[in-house]
């Protein structure tokens, strides 16, 4: 079953509590999802350990053909 953006903003939450998080549909199928995650964790972090934290908070919904989260085009920054 696809997941729906407020369940995926939650599990990015659970690890980044005090992040702005926006997670978009962006083919409107459930499946294609993008994420724009901004936390002061990300300073002084290179984008690949930045996304790579982010990838951890899921929790596996995205691992493998079965996975309940099929793309997610990630975008991570510290705030300004």
């Amino acid at each position: 079953m696809p997941m729906q953006t407020h369940e995926i903003e939650a599990l990015i939450r659970e690890t980044f509590p005090d992040a702005k998080i926006t997670v978009t549909d962006t083919a409107g199928d459930g499946n294609h999802f993008a994420a724009e995650v901004v936390d002061e964790s990300f300073r002084g972090k290179n984008r690949v350990q930045q996304q790579r934290a982010v990838y951890a908070a899921l929790k596996g919904k995205m691992d493998g053909s079965h996975g309940e989260l099929h793309a997610l085009a990630l975008s991570t920054r510290a705030p300004e």
